[in-house]
C-alpha cells in the first residue's frame, strides 16, 4: 500500500511535469541528456514539497501505518534543515519506488499477458523489442518470467523502502535523545498527576464515605451529630474540588501559571488534621521545627504523604486514634504516623495503591520510608525526607 500511494503521487507528478521532457525530446537533444533533464524536472518538485515541515509528520504516519506497524514511532514536523533534507530524500524515494512498482503492475503485467497471447504492437513491431518464437511454450515462459520479475521487483522495492524509510525519518542521535527525554518527562508527568488525583480525591471520598455512614446512623437519634457529619462531608468534597482544579490546571497545556490553583503543603496541615478529626478519627498532631522554611517541593510532597497516611487510617481503622509527628528540626524532615491501638490500621484487601504512591514520592526526593507493624503491633508509617535548602521559593 505504501508503494501504491507513492505510485499514485508519481503518476500525478508525471502528468503535470512530463511536457517539458517531451518538448526537449522533440528538439533532437541527445537521449542521455534528455533523461538527465527529465529526472531533474520530475524530482525537483517532489523534493521541494518534501522540505515542508508537515510532510515529515505525514510520511511518519504512512510509514508507521503501512510499513513498520509501529504507530508509537510517528515523528513530528521537521524543525531543522537536516530533518527537512532527510524528509525530502524520503519523499523522493517513496515516489520513485512507487512509480517503479506501479509501472511493473500497470505496464509489465499487461505486456506479459499480450506476449502470452501472441499479440504484437499495433505497428507490428515486437512488444519487447525482440522477436519471439511463435511457439506457445516459449511465449508462456517469457510471459511468466516477466510477471515474476515485476512481482519480485515490487517485493524487493517494498523491503528496501521498509528499511530505508524509518532511517530517513529518524533524527540525529541528539534528536532521538531529546525525544526520549520528552517521552520520559511525559510519562513522569502522567504518573505525578495520577498520584495527585489518587491522594486528593481518594482522601475526600474516604472522608465522605465515613461521614455519610455516620450521618445515616445518627440521623434519627442525634440530628445535630448527623448534621455535623454532613457538614464535614461538604467541607471534604469542597477541598477535593480545589485539589481537582489544581490537577486540571496542570493538564491545561495552554494555561497560564495563574490559572493553576496552588497545591496544598504543610501550611495546610491543621485543616487536613481537622477533616480527619471531623470524620471521627482521634488524631494527636505534634509539629516540631520551622515547617514554613521547608523547600516548597518537600512541603507539598510531605502534605500528600500525611494525607495518604490519614486516608489509610480512615479506610482501614475508622474511628481509631492515631499520633502524627512532623519533625523539621534536623537536616531531614521526619513524618511519623502511628496507630495508638495495636492491631489497627491493617491494609484491607484490594488496596495498596496509596502506599505505592508514597514510596514513589519518597524515592523521587531521595528519602526513606518504612510502613508496617512496630514491635508493639501498632501500624506505623515513618518517612524521612532530606532537606537540602530551607527558605526556598514557595
Amino acid at each position: 500500500m505504501y508503494l501504491l500511494l507513492g505510485g499514485a503521487i508519481g503518476l500525478a507528478v508525471g502528468l503535470v511535469f512530463a511536457w517539458p521532457v517531451q518538448l526537449l525530446a522533440a528538439t533532437g537533444m541527445p537521449l542521455g541528456l534528455v533523461a538527465v533533464v527529465g529526472v531533474v524536472v520530475l524530482v525537483a518538485p517532489v523534493a521541494a514539497v518534501g522540505t515542508v515541515a508537515e510532510v515529515r509528520s505525514i510520511e511518519g504516519v504512512a510509514v508507521s501505518a503501512l510499513l513498520t506497524g509501529r504507530p508509537e514511532e510517528r515523528p513530528g514536523p521537521a524543525t531543522t534543515p537536516r530533518q527537512r533534507l532527510r524528509t525530502a530524500m524520503l519523499l523522493v524515494l517513496h515516489v520513485a519506488a512507487g512509480a517503479l512498482a506501479g509501472a511493473g503492475l500497470v505496464i509489465g503485467v499487461p505486456v506479459a499477458a499480450l506476449v502470452a497471447a501472441g499479440r504484437e504492437a499495433t505497428d507490428g513491431s515486437p512488444l519487447l523489442g525482440v522477436a519471439l518464437s511463435d511457439a506457445r511454450p516459449i511465449r508462456l515462459a517469457v510471459a511468466t518470467g516477466l510477471v515474476v520479475v515485476c512481482l519480485v521487483g515490487g517485493e524487493l522495492l517494498g523491503r528496501a523502502t521498509a528499511v530505508l524509510a524509518p532511517r530517513l525519518l529518524a533524527g540525529s542521535p541528539a534528536d532521538r535523545l531529546a525525544a526520549a527525554e520528552a517521552s520520559v518527562s511525559l510519562l513522569s508527568g502522567r504518573d505525578r498527576l495520577a498520584r495527585e488525583l489518587h491522594d486528593s480525591v481518594g482522601h475526600a471520598l474516604s472522608l465522605a464515605s465515613v461521614q455519610a455512614g455516620a450521618a445515616r446512623r445518627l440521623l434519627s437519634r442525634d440530628p445535630d451529630a448527623a448534621e455535623a457529619a454532613i457538614r464535614a462531608t461538604e467541607h471534604a468534597t469542597r477541598r477535593a474540588l480545589v485539589d481537582l482544579d489544581h490537577v486540571l490546571g496542570l493538564l491545561r497545556e495552554e494555561g497560564r501559571p495563574g490559572d493553576v490553583a496552588p497545591a496544598p503543603d504543610l501550611g495546610d496541615l491543621d485543616e487536613l488534621v481537622g477533616t480527619a478529626r471531623a470524620a471521627g478519627t482521634d488524631v494527636e498532631a505534634v509539629v516540631a521545627g520551622p515547617i514554613a522554611g521547608l523547600p516548597a517541593l518537600v512541603s507539598r510532597e510531605a502534605y500528600r504523604i500525611v494525607q495518604e497516611g490519614l486516608t489509610n487510617v480512615l479506610r482501614h481503622a475508622p474511628g481509631s486514634a492515631c499520633r502524627l509527628t512532623v519533625d523539621a528540626t534536623g537536616d531531614a524532615l521526619e513524618l511519623r504516623l502511628v496507630n495508638v491501638v495495636p492491631g489497627s490500621g491493617a491494609a484491607a484487601p484490594g488496596g495498596g495503591r496509596g502506599l505505592v504512591g508514597v514510596r514513589e514520592r519518597v524515592r523521587d526526593l531521595r528519602g526513606t520510608v518504612r510502613s508496617g507493624a512496630d514491635d508493639d503491633g501498632r501500624w506505623e508509617l515513618v518517612v524521612r525526607l532530606p532537606v537540602h535548602a530551607r527558605g526556598a521559593a514557595r
